[in-house]
């Protein structure tokens, strides 16, 4: 008889402790609401990786209802790349795009002399409020178009040119024609200091930190107007936390086409965007100021809310 009853003894103790460990596996998969725990996700040892830091790089655009002329081009400043779309190489007028150049180019040429407070004062509102006669007023102690010819050589632009009104005797800094690509490239011209030279580089950068006013009818005036729109507002939290990020935008309601000539350049540590646009002047200014702010977000790696990568395990690599 005590063989059979040690049986039973332990047959009895091998069901109840299924009964005790089934309600707590359950409890378990109840706790987690049925799903795999963080510590299986991850094998024991190995780390998530968090993504890389954001930044701008390469990547498909789609931009719908432009009834004109959209082209945007990129340039990596570590690799020297430029990507863009297939018409990067197209053009557009630049209007006050090409301000913050006509600045650099004045302060450039004087050496180690310093400015009146006055004539500083001038460069600062031509970048800062994209005022039309300050930068004419640059333009012309530059030489007007010799400022256009040294823009083309110092920053080896390839499709720009000068280009003299209908019924006009001179060069007109706005009507220059330039593309997305040479757009960057004056851009990389003003960031790596070839531009305003030495002395002042870190001047017109600053200044292009801080241009100011937005796209309301306030903040717009006839000899200038509020440029802080654009690529910076399609910029991420977590890429504007990389480092300074400086623009210069340019737009106008041209009245021989009809059409919003509007352009909007961004320079980083680490990138330089411009994006250039036409379209019906029914559209007004914040629809370009809109297309300059997707184009930026759709540039943006890692976009934001990216999960973690996990690496895969060794083993799970070998099998």
């Amino acid at each position: 008889m005590r063989p059979r009853v040690t049986l039973v003894l332990a047959i009895t103790t091998v069901v109840l402790g299924g009964l005790l460990l089934v309600p707590a596996a359950y409890a378990r998969l109840a706790d987690s609401g049925g799903s795999t725990s963080s510590a299986e996700e991850a094998p024991v040892g190995i780390e998530p990786s968090a993504p890389p830091p954001p930044t701008l790089a390469a990547a498909p655009v789609t931009v719908k209802g432009v009834d004109g002329f959209l082209g945007w081009a990129l340039l990596d400043r570590e690799s020297g790349k430029i990507s863009g779309s297939k018409n990067m190489t197209s053009t557009n007028s630049t209007e006050s795009m090409i301000k913050v150049w006509i600045v650099s180019d004045y302060l450039r040429r004087l050496g180690d002399k310093t400015p009146p407070s006055a004539t500083l004062k001038m460069a600062s509102t031509a970048i800062r409020d994209s005022n039309d006669d300050s930068a004419e007023t640059l333009y012309n102690r530059g030489g007007r178009g010799a400022v256009v010819d040294r823009l083309i050589k110092m920053c080896q632009l390839t499709d720009t040119r000068k280009v003299v009104p209908p019924g006009e005797s001179s060069v007109w800094w706005s009507y220059t024609e330039m593309s997305p690509r040479d757009a960057v490239r004056m851009g990389e011209c003003i960031k790596d200091g070839t531009a305003a030279g030495p002395k002042w580089t870190k001047w017109v950068l600053d200044e292009m930190t801080k241009v100011r006013g937005t796209t309301s009818a306030r903040d717009q005036k006839l000899k200038q107007g509020g440029g802080r729109w654009g690529i910076i507002d399609g910029l991420s939290e977590g890429v504007l936390a990389q480092g300074p990020v400086g623009i210069k935008n340019g737009w106008t309601l041209i009245n021989a086409d009809g059409k919003w000539h509007l352009n909007c350049l961004a320079v980083s540590d680490d990138w330089v965007l411009s994006v250039m646009t036409r379209y019906s002047g029914r559209k007004g200014l914040d629809y370009g100021a809109d297309v300059c702010a997707s184009v930026a977000s759709q540039l943006t790696t890692p976009q934001p809310g990216a999960v973690l990568k996990v690496p895969m395990p060794l083993t799970a690599r070998q099998s």
